[in-house]
């Protein structure tokens, strides 16, 4: 299978962009003898014809200055993602930090990307899924990061969580299931089928997790520490609301590139 006839494939499937993503799945199976990568060109098109996502079947998916493994063990990181992130680099480069908390790391995008940026710090990334956290790990040994990075399985709704993680973080950055329950069986399949529902399921109300994480964040800080969160649409007014109400201080809300308030920014 050459690319043309990758491209014709794709594009007869309704594949929105069928020569980028046909140039990608000759990329990634450049490597192989020929008579392999025929067999894995056919896989991964029978695939994306289905309407699997292309990161997961590529086995990764580019974020910020890097590309990340995924799988379907983690949320595949979105564009939109980078709002805070480089909002955490700039805070913590500006106030010389030396300790960052990610909540709900997943793939570790998130946390990963601020630790590339400030050779300073020192990482913590909790997920309460072993599988991503295995994923997470594997994408700090591939970046070089792994010095400066731990894991722990974890979930913030775990009573013991603050005594068995500790405190005294600088930045804590998390973009926690939001989308409320309700929504999940409208969303598009490739999210809804494959991306874990764990981290996209936000409750009710979708802010179940922020109110959580309000509940902890302001022991977990530092005095003069930063949150930043991520969240859906329409929602940064409730969250600057619910951390208020727990004795943080609003400092600002960032939009998008779409022009969608994405990042809710927090002070102690």
């Amino acid at each position: 299978m050459d690319f043309e006839e990758l491209v014709r494939a794709l594009a007869g499937g309704h594949i929105a962009s069928p020569r980028l993503e046909a140039g990608m799945m000759m990329q990634a199976a450049a490597d192989v003898a020929p008579r392999e990568q025929k067999h894995l060109l056919e896989e991964m098109l029978e695939k994306r014809l289905a309407h699997y996502p292309l990161d997961k079947i590529l086995g990764r998916r580019a974020f910020y200055k890097y590309d990340f493994e995924v799988s379907e063990d983690v949320l595949s990181p979105r564009p939109d993602t980078e709002t805070l992130v480089e909002a955490a680099i700039d805070l913590a480069q500006k106030n010389d930090f030396s300790s960052v908390l990610d909540l709900g790391t997943g793939s570790g995008c998130i946390l990963l990307s601020i630790l590339g940026d400030c050779p300073q710090m020192r990482g913590v990334g909790v997920d309460k899924s072993r599988p991503a956290l295995e994923t997470a790990a594997r994408n700090a040994r591939r970046l070089k990061l792994e010095d400066r990075t731990a894991f722990r399985c974890l979930s913030w709704f775990d009573d013991n969580f603050v005594s068995v993680l500790g405190t005294g973080f600088d930045l804590l950055v998390s973009n926690p299931p939001y989308i409320p329950s309700g929504d999940i069986p409208g969303l598009d399949d490739e999210v809804r089928k494959h991306d874990p529902l764990s981290a996209l399921d936000g409750g009710t109300d979708g802010l179940e997790h922020y109110k959580k994480i309000a509940e902890i964040a302001p022991l977990i800080l530092k005095e003069g520490g930063y949150i930043l969160l991520e969240a859906g649409i329409g929602q940064a007014a409730d969250i600057r609301r619910i951390f208020s109400e727990g004795g943080l201080s609003p400092v600002s809300v960032l939009k998008d590139l779409a022009g969608i308030e994405r990042c809710v920014i927090l002070k102690k």
